[in-house]
């Protein structure tokens, strides 16, 4: 089987749940556990989003947030995850100036996992004719590899960027890494490999 090219037709970056919170909550206790390493990685993301402003590559950030009164958590909270992103919580906010947003770039609020369920996401990617999604964020085993799935399924060309993700733990983060490889080969990208795919279609 022969490997795509990292960028096929035209990309978007996907910014999933790089929130406020991943750089003002310090406690070792989380609502939601964290993999070693993970507010790096989440800043590695920066130099990403920062080139495909420069290529003119669309940004879209997706945020998880959730009702103060709990009424749109369904099942989520009935594994390891606490209450967590509410309405209400101004950590729930995109880390705007960590990710440095851009007036141009889109925010997707989502209430579930994947970017693409209950919301607008697929009627904006359609809009923008994009055919390839460059994921970064969190998490590596959850929201991403969710999203993931879904947009494989709407027959995307999806790529991991595997130093600007991060999951709940090594173990699930490498795991859910080899998942998505297994459904698009190619998928799991370097930084610097897909920020060069990018600056060659300048």
């Amino acid at each position: 089987m022969s490997t795509r090219n990292i960028i096929e037709g035209r990309a978007a970056v996907i910014v999933i749940d790089i929130q406020a919170s991943t750089f003002v909550d310090h406690s070792a206790d989380r609502a939601i556990a964290n993999m070693p390493g993970y507010k790096d990685r989440m800043l590695a993301a920066r130099p990403l989003i920062d080139a495909a402003h420069a290529c003119k590559v669309p940004v879209v950030f997706i945020q998880e947030i959730h009702r103060a009164d709990g009424v749109d958590f369904g099942r989520e909270l009935d594994g390891d995850e606490d209450v967590h992103c509410l309405d209400n919580d101004p950590r729930t906010e995109i880390a705007f100036d960590e990710m440095g947003y851009r007036a141009g770039d889109y925010t997707v609020p989502k209430r579930r996992y994947s970017a693409f369920f209950g919301t607008d996401l697929e009627i904006l990617l359609r809009g923008l004719k994009v055919e390839t999604l460059i994921l970064c964020g969190g998490l590596t085993d959850v929201c991403v590899h969710y999203t993931f799935v879904d947009a494989h399924q709407w027959d995307y060309h999806c790529r991991v960027v595997e130093d600007c993700v991060a999951g709940s733990s090594v173990e699930a983060h490498e795991a859910s890494l080899r998942a998505m490889e297994y459904l698009q080969t190619g998928a799991i990208r370097s930084r610097d490999q897909v920020i060069n795919a990018m600056q060659r279609q300048v």
